[in-house]
């Protein structure tokens, strides 16, 4: 069955939200729906015209530019997606929100973006909960079993320089996250440099190698139990599980965690009362965007994580 997304001709005055946007990403954001190769095809062709005039796809636009859109039929997606959890509403977990960015607390469970086989993520949830935001992108991401502050632009004049700040490590991120074992030392630095790659099965990987990308990662012990350590995790680079990976390489696993955890202990803890991955985004401080202005937002620990240590015995403060 085909659907008719458009049936004439449209044009699309370049705003704010999409100035210094590549065509294809911006065409692929204007035609939900339409294959990637299908968008390159009409700027090849020149059906798709910025100011009457042909573009390749990486032409960036500029404010006030006029694009011209062709009427195009494309297959409706068969399945739709799912809500990721009955009555979720993303906007009832807005840490901060003006109208540049938007922060807010991301579940545990809940990928930041939707894919083959995984419910709406979070950025298709919130573009569902914001049908009026023309612009919504996340400026960084977090692993979908981690909870805690997640921050999103609502301006791509925002984005850009959220990246630049990301990029130059000039946002102080801080989590909370327990280990197995008895960690000594009050603050620890870890820098061991970080390798991606892919398992047997296809999926994303993380190891530490020394032809690896630089991380940097400061521990602060917070709390001690004979057979566990609640850490404060201070990121100076942002690698991919890069937490994850320095711990269960210095031989403190994530309680909970399923790619690079102790899988009998995660048993034992589940039958405890643990059921997902100990990390949480507890801190974000960061100059905003555009103001310059301080943002500094704190999120505790979830419910579920908060009373797991507090059934642990024989804790000692550090």
């Amino acid at each position: 069955m085909n659907d008719l997304r458009k049936e004439s001709v449209t044009f699309v005055k370049v705003d704010e939200s999409s100035e210094g946007q590549r065509i294809d990403n911006f065409l692929a954001r204007h035609l939900k729906g339409v294959p990637k190769s299908h968008l390159y095809r009409i700027l090849r062709t020149g059906e798709v015209r910025v100011n009457k005039g042909r573009v390749d796809a990486a032409h960036k636009l500029a404010l006030g530019e006029e694009v011209r859109i062709p009427p195009l039929r494309v297959a409706e997606i068969a399945t739709r997606p799912v809500l990721p959890r009955h009555g979720l509403r993303l906007l009832d977990r807005v840490l901060y929100r003006d109208d540049a960015i938007l922060i807010v607390n991301k579940p545990a469970g809940m990928a930041v973006h939707g894919g083959s086989g995984i419910s709406l993520g979070v950025i298709e949830q919130l573009r569902l909960e914001l049908p009026e935001s023309r612009f919504l992108e996340l400026a960084h991401r977090l692993d979908r079993d981690t909870s805690g502050a997640l921050i999103l632009a609502c301006k791509r004049s925002a984005l850009v320089r959220l990246h630049d700040i990301f990029r130059e490590n000039r946002v102080n991120k801080r989590y909370l996250t327990l280990t197995y074992g008895r960690w000594k030392n009050p603050v620890q630095h870890v820098t061991l440099a970080l390798h991606k790659y892919l398992n047997g099965e296809g999926e994303r990987r993380v190891m530490v190698s020394v032809d690896g990308k630089s991380a940097h990662t400061v521990f602060r012990l917070l709390r001690a139990w004979p057979d566990y350590s609640l850490l404060e995790a201070e990121l100076k680079t942002g690698r991919t599980h890069q937490i994850r990976v320095h711990l269960a390489h210095s031989g403190f696993p994530i309680a909970g965690d399923d790619k690079y955890g102790d899988f009998a202990r995660n048993r034992e803890a589940a039958r405890q009362g643990l059921k997902r991955m100990f990390l949480h985004a507890w801190r974000v401080e960061f100059a905003h965007p555009l103001t310059q202005r301080p943002i500094v937002v704190e999120v505790p620990l979830p419910d579920e994580l908060q009373n797991f240590i507090e059934r642990l015995p024989h804790a000692q403060t550090i």
